[in-house]
């Protein structure tokens, strides 16, 4: 059975591959080697094998090439895109940068024309109140002169009808004597000329009360001017503030409480103003300047706690954030950790400022942090200046805000040039964006 089937296969192989001979001749012997069909067929089927297997791989290779490429053109264009991005961000800082100087500028002009507008009131208060009081003198002195001029006029009437009586009465008031006829008649003549000044210097009163009630309707127009204007630019002024601090997450009342206790006993302009009445019940015009002196004090308030609190970038010059408050994976460990602050990329040796009022608590290095610098300021907050190349301050000093207190750098545990910048209220590690966000608006 097996010999069949061989022979039967043989022969649909002889088709196909013929049996051979490779004949090897030397120089004393000729041999050959037979080529069985079977062993074409392996031959064969190994070698198309080896083709097959060849013609993939190199597919294989042009196909990982060919994506390799596309892969590596895709990353250049995420990072154009990823450039263009960061470029287009630094353009929009500079410009809220440019914004928030043109801000604090009329912010400046606004508090400038308000002391201005709180002096032409305080002035234009007093000339009021001296118009009033010289109204009631002259009304007093009208009334005076009113009385005396009907006194003259019931003389004058008295004299007359003794003369038209034939002078009797004259006669008795004199003793029975018989008074003269020119004298009656100078007595007469000076009467009227009396009761005539009188007359006219009523008239010059009432004109005068006339024009000083014109003034003082003027001047009541202009003091009503004032106060809007003053009101307009108090909520201007006072409402970004608050809700700078609102968006802080810092209660406002606390805040203007703590700024007031830590300047008791000095006076000066942290001592609120208001006018007095002197025991009599207060005039509308008065209630209404308090409220302003009120609110300019509230405003004087503001002014001083946005400088102890760090609504300010500590960077100037152009930068671009390269990592943000929150958790991160750690390169090293592979695990996430929090990252306490946020990061500023820029060429080392950037100036670096204090971003409120403080004293300095730290300058030096730190593990981890590098030249670190720490920055104490009131409301229980601290800001850390870490990685800086150069430090400009000392432990104990003083500083403002926009003081430089260093230059950027690559210190400590870094990947590349960067300030890590910290906000931390009661030790706690919050987000330094809430801050500068919060201030967009305002500086």
């Amino acid at each position: 059975m097996r010999t069949r089937l061989a022979i039967k296969f043989d022969a649909a192989m002889e088709r196909w591959f013929p049996e051979r001979r490779v004949f090897l001749k030397s120089d004393t012997d000729t041999r050959f080697i037979r080529l069985r069909p079977v062993t074409q067929l392996v031959a064969f089927t190994g070698s198309s094998l080896l083709i097959a297997w060849t013609i993939v791989a190199t597919a294989v290779i042009l196909m990982d090439s060919i994506g390799s490429g596309n892969f590596r053109e895709q990353a250049k264009r995420d990072q154009r895109t990823y450039q263009a991005r960061l470029n287009d961000l630094a353009g929009q800082r500079d410009s809220r940068a440019a914004e928030a100087h043109a801000a604090q500028e009329r912010f400046n002009a606004a508090l400038t024309q308000i002391s201005v507008m709180q002096s032409e009131l305080l002035e234009s208060e007093t000339r009021r109140r001296e118009l009033e009081t010289g109204i009631e003198v002259i009304q007093s002195t009208l009334r005076g002169t009113m009385k005396d001029r009907e006194a003259a006029r019931a003389q004058v009437a008295s004299l007359t009808e003794r003369l038209d009586n034939g002078g009797t009465g004259l006669a008795m008031d004199n003793g029975g004597a018989g008074a003269p006829m020119d004298f009656v008649a100078t007595a007469l003549a000076e009467t009227a000329a009396e009761r005539d000044q009188i007359a006219r210097d009523a008239e010059d009163a009432l004109l005068a009360a006339d024009e000083l009630s014109d003034q003082i309707a003027t001047m009541k127009d202009q003091n009503d001017a004032i106060f809007r204007q003053l009101e307009d630019a108090m909520t201007i002024s006072v409402a970004p503030l608050d809700k700078m601090f609102r968006a802080a997450g810092m209660p406002t009342k606390q805040i203007i409480e703590q700024v007031r206790r830590g300047y008791s006993g000095q006076g000066g302009p942290l001592t609120p103003l208001s006018f007095s009445t002197r025991g009599e019940e207060p005039s509308a015009d008065a209630l209404r300047a308090n409220r302003l002196l009120n609110q300019m004090d509230q405003l004087n308030m503001y002014r001083i706690a946005a400088q102890k609190a760090p609504f300010a970038l500590p960077v100037k010059s152009s930068f671009r954030f390269t990592s943000s408050f929150g958790y991160r994976r750690d390169p090293k460990t592979g695990g996430r950790r929090m990252h306490k602050g946020v990061d500023f990329a820029a060429p080392t040796g950037t100036p670096l400022y204090a971003t409120a009022d403080g004293v300095v608590t730290h300058a030096g290095w730190s593990n981890g942090y590098g030249r670190l610098v720490k920055i104490q300021h009131d409301f229980g907050i601290e800001t850390r200046y870490a990685h800086m190349s150069k430090l400009r301050v000392k432990v104990g000093q003083k500083v403002s805000r926009g003081d430089r207190v260093g230059d950027m750098g690559a210190s400590g545990r870094v990947t590349g040039v960067h300030l890590h910048y910290e906000v931390r209220v009661g030790g706690k590690a919050v987000n330094p964006m809430i801050y500068i966000k919060a201030a967009n608006d305002v500086f």
